[in-house]
């Protein structure tokens, strides 16, 4: 029989026994970081955070018997080698151009091509899971991971998006990719089910994706986070600060919850650091409200996870933290 306070057995998805025939979540690794534009290495984090997360003890304050939600991580949709090559292709790509030179045409259009044919099997995989009853989370890989299960979601409800981020990611595209990481939330929001956005965490950004925001027939609320230290300097607490931005969302809601937008002290090897971001308790409490909101988390993504074992403890806490909310706001686990 299995003993939540014995010891977590390694290779199993924070030490629980489940199959995937019972489980209720299915964690989809997808280890991509083909367009990653400074720091690579993300497309390694699915099986970091697998190893780290059997150590995790997995009871949580305000909610009951959080093991109790019935998850498992399926096996990886990449091989290293294939991921690797497009990888190099692309950093010849992005070499030329921040050299100042003409990028290699046909490379461009075999990562893009990669890139697009991953997607699509990524969707067909969430197609089959949704089909059978499963909530689907992708653990990532760059922020260009879960564009797959954005697509299978998007066929079956309305919802919009809680993006938790140092950046928009509104580029059309960027250095050409149109799978970019920095093009995620762009892509996404042409999906007819996405009927909004919201970013928290935001401090890095360019005037393309300000404009985009200005002109989009969509809404987007944006949570900057030089704002929202001012505004907590001027006696705002996060707390009311939180409420703002739950007050945003709609009735059905997917969690993009890309690592940079946690301190980089959280997140060290991210492949695009970014200075300031939340607290891990800052970020944890977002994600408590929202379960406690009486919204339903149809979704979510992990991604850009650092290649240390560090950042692998704190993602494998934040997955963890992003399934025990999804489990609150679908009945599948009470709170304390």
């Amino acid at each position: 029989m299995y003993n939540p306070s014995d010891v977590g057995k390694r290779g199993t998805l924070f030490g629980l026994p489940y199959s995937q025939q019972e489980s209720d979540l299915i964690i989809l690794p997808v280890n991509l970081d083909v367009t990653t534009s400074y720091g690579d290495g993300t497309a390694q984090a699915p099986q970091l955070v697998l190893y780290e997360s059997s150590q995790l003890d997995l009871s949580l304050p305000f909610i009951k018997d959080s093991w109790k939600l019935k998850m498992v991580m399926n096996p990886k949709l990449i091989s290293e080698e294939e991921n690797e090559t497009f990888r190099e292709k692309a950093n010849v790509v992005i070499d030329a151009l921040e050299n100042g030179k003409d990028p290699n045409e046909s490379y461009l259009d075999e990562v893009n091509s990669f890139c697009e044919r991953v997607h699509s099997n990524v969707e067909g995989v969430c197609d089959e899971l949704l089909d059978q009853g499963k909530t689907v989370g992708v653990l990532g890989g760059d922020h260009s991971s879960p564009f797959g299960l954005l697509k299978s979601l998007a066929k079956r409800e309305q919802f919009g998006i809680l993006q938790i981020d140092a950046h928009m990611d509104l580029r059309n595209s960027y250095e050409g990719f149109t799978y970019s990481h920095a093009s995620i939330m762009h892509n996404a929001m042409n999906l007819e089910g996405v009927s909004s956005l919201t970013q928290v965490g935001i401090r890095d950004f360019c005037e393309e994706e300000e404009e985009y925001i200005r002109n989009s027939n969509k809404e987007i609320h944006t949570f900057y986070d030089e704002l929202s230290f001012t505004e907590k300097m001027n006696g705002e607490t996060w707390a009311d600060q939180t409420k703002k931005i739950i007050q945003t969302l709609p009735e059905s809601v997917y969690v993009s919850f890309d690592i940079d937008g946690l301190d980089t002290a959280l997140c060290p090897t991210t492949g695009t650091p970014v200075p300031g971001g939340l607290r891990y308790n800052e970020a944890v409490y977002l994600l408590n409200e929202l379960a406690k909101s009486g919204r339903k988390i149809i979704g979510f993504d992990l991604s850009e996870v650092g290649s240390t074992t560090w950042d692998a403890n704190v993602g494998s806490r934040i997955l963890y933290r992003l399934a025990a909310s999804m489990g609150v706001s679908q009945g599948l686990l009470s709170l304390k």
